[in-house]
């Protein structure tokens, strides 16, 4: 183990149902622990060994039951409170099925340290391989909200989304975070949260977690649905509130982080500007005002050239060029997830998202290896 440092450091990481996937990442994490550091592992109405298998690895295991209570938030909040018995510097939150870079505990300790702010690494989705033309547009999508909307936000000096992993936070700050609740985005939440109370998100894109994007169609349509139900649902319920308080008391990154999360998820944006504009068309076409129509048509340029420039600087090898026109059928497909969101067919509480099968196959042969070794 490395030497100690400064400060002591608790990886948090909520687990439900995760035995099969867990050891990598309690690998990775392990490495990147210091001399007084701590590993704790919430396994969180489990029905597996998730357990066993933390505790085989040499996590700090505890075990939450409430099902009536299900959910990241409620196993998060569990876990800080039990870390208030022996409270850390620093709480670093990772999910079960993620990789770390190396360094990414140093670099996120050392900022949380030197600015005093909750932070945030670089979220990646990989593709799971053989990767289909719509993980292919998701991944491309995700590196647009993920990464360059953050960076350009960090640039100006403004903060940015918690994104649910690789998240660190000051002790002192987290201890007292509103965790136990059944937001399906708790992450986004969070982030409004601290911000509003004075404690900025900051972004640091040198660390870095990872996971994958499922193989299966059902449980890509799983996932993709809690996370933009979650997302709308809170432009929606939270953000006008957010606005109105942080014009009245001059707060200028809570206004611009609450600016960042009411935008809607890209494919729901595509089809909103283009939309506009074919109604401002049909408008103009009937005899009305033309004026709808110029702005609705420079507003769809603008969206087009932004994708675009994004696309250039890094998307070129995700979505290569032959595949760029895969991007409106994806987008058309997606509309019946927004028609059962004005209809009233919303995702409101916590659905654990399945494992990709071949990666569950991969996780699952190294916790078989760990249970061998304890006999």
């Amino acid at each position: 183990m490395p030497d100690a440092r400064d400060i002591r450091v608790a990886v948090l990481v909520p687990a439900h149902d995760e035995g099969a996937n867990l050891v990598p990442t309690i690998e990775d994490i392990k490495r990147q622990l210091r001399t007084g550091d701590r590993l704790l592992v919430v396994a969180d109405n489990c029905s597996d060994d998730t357990a066993l298998i933390a505790s085989s690895a040499g996590a700090e295991v505890i075990e939450r039951i409430d099902v009536a209570r299900r959910g990241k938030g409620w196993a998060l909040d569990f876990g800080v409170r039990y870390l208030k018995l022996d409270p850390p510097d620093i709480v670093i939150m990772v999910d079960a099925d993620c990789r770390l870079t190396a360094g990414t505990i140093d670099q996120l300790s050392a900022t949380c340290v030197a600015t005093r702010r909750p932070v945030q690494a670089l979220d990646i989705m990989n593709m799971p391989e053989p990767a289909t033309i719509s993980h292919r547009v998701a991944a491309f999508a995700w590196i647009v909200k993920n990464w360059l909307r953050p960076l350009g936000l960090h640039s100006l000096g403004f903060p940015c989304q918690l994104m649910g992993t690789g998240m660190a936070f000051p002790w002192n700050t987290i201890q007292s975070a509103d965790l136990a609740n059944g937001w399906i985005v708790e992450d986004l939440k969070l982030g409004l949260d601290l911000a509003a109370a004075g404690h900025p998100p900051l972004f640091c894109p040198a660390a870095r977690v990872t996971s994958t994007f499922p193989s299966t169609p059902a449980a890509t349509t799983s996932q993709r649905t809690r996370w933009e139900h979650g997302h709308i649902a809170t432009i929606l319920y939270v953000a006008p509130s957010l606005v109105v308080r942080a014009v009245r008391r001059g707060h200028w990154p809570v206004l611009a982080l609450t600016l960042d999360l009411a935008v809607p998820p890209l494919s729901l944006l595509a089809l909103a500007v283009t939309g506009l504009f074919v109604l401002a068309c049909i408008s103009a076409m009937v005899g009305l005002s033309i004026i709808p129509a110029v702005v609705s048509g420079a507003l769809l340029l603008s969206f087009v050239f932004a994708v675009a420039i994004a696309w250039i600087y890094a998307g070129r090898d995700i979505l290569p060029f032959r595949d760029i026109w895969s991007i409106a059928p994806y987008v058309a497909a997606k509309l019946g997830l927004y028609v059962g969101i004005c209809t009233g067919n919303r995702v409101s509480h916590w659905v654990r998202t399945e494992r990709d099968a071949g990666a569950h196959d991969a996780s699952d042969r190294k916790s078989r290896e760990w249970r061998s070794k304890q006999g």
